[in-house]
């Protein structure tokens, strides 16, 4: 399955965080961006189990992500 995660990060944290997500299994590409969030996350994985214990947990875990808001693409 592959999801985009938007993620939010605290004033001026967002380069030091896309540079710390991009080293997380299963990501596939991170971009930073402008609006109500501050990187743009695409990443792979097998299951929803997998992709919550794996690429979003290491997230929650990068110094300065306050949020997440995982969208799901649609199966080829």
């Amino acid at each position: 399955m592959k999801v985009y995660i938007l993620v939010q990060t605290e004033v001026g944290r967002s380069a030091v965080a896309a540079r710390s997500i991009e080293s997380i299994g299963g990501v596939t590409s991170v971009e930073q961006v402008t609006g109500p969030y501050d990187v743009v996350v695409e990443a792979e994985a097998r299951t929803i189990d997998q992709l919550s214990s794996g690429v979003i947990a290491s997230l929650h875990g990068i110094e300065g992500v306050t949020r997440t808001l995982t969208c799901a693409a649609p199966a080829d």
